[in-house]
């Protein structure tokens, strides 16, 4: 059986206070206090692997080993079928400004353009699958480690609709809807989501009798 996360504080490997915020609305149920490793001025590490599962542990583990404590990290992205994957572990890279107009920041709508015009290329007939896969991962200081992985299949719609969203959000369409992950209401859109997904087989690990 897995290892099992105890009462108490869980290191949550982000600077980002809206992530801490969700992840700990998830757990708070358990009995789980999550502190950011922003809050504890941890660094944050180099995320060069290749595949979700190894940018989640790389930051989980750089946490649990900084802090001294348990931590748990995500990592998460868009796949494309027609695009062997891609972007994969770089959703976000291809939304970087500053590769093109030396501007920092993140301009989805460009990260978006390019997924569209990638597959425009290949022709009108092209599969236009996809899916959104989250990881997240839990280190333990000793390490021991656990993985639980999600996804969300649908398709890619063009021109993107909807304002409720971020990142791609406006382009996918999950499967068994007509609407946008950007038009869907942000509650059912959460409930369903690859994160759901991944946090679902989370807690039955972790929390089940």
């Amino acid at each position: 059986m897995t290892r099992r996360l105890g009462s108490g504080s869980l290191v949550i490997a982000t600077h980002n206070a809206g992530k801490l915020k969700e992840i700990s609305a998830l757990l708070e149920p358990y009995g789980i206090n999550c502190i950011s490793a922003g809050s504890l001025g941890l660094p944050e590490p180099a995320e060069d692997g290749t595949t979700f599962a190894q940018n989640a542990l790389i930051k989980a583990r750089a946490s649990a080993e900084a802090s001294g404590l348990v931590a748990l990290a995500d990592d998460s992205g868009l796949s494309v079928d027609a695009l062997d994957g891609r972007p994969g572990v770089y959703t976000a890279d291809w939304a970087e400004r500053q590769w093109f107009e030396g501007d920092p920041g993140r301009d989805w709508y460009m990260a978006m353009g390019k997924v569209e015009g990638l597959l425009s290329e290949k022709g009108p007939e092209v599969d236009r699958s996809a899916a959104f896969h989250c990881v997240l991962a839990i280190a333990w200081p000793d390490g021991e480690y656990a993985v639980y992985e999600g996804q969300c299949p649908g398709s890619l719609t063009w021109p993107p609709r909807g304002k409720l969203g971020f990142g791609y959000d406006p382009v996918f369409v999950p499967t068994g809807s007509d609407q946008t992950f950007a038009e869907i209401d942000p509650g059912q859109k959460h409930a369903n989501s690859h994160r759901a997904d991944a946090f679902a087989k989370l807690v039955a690990d972790q929390f089940s009798n």
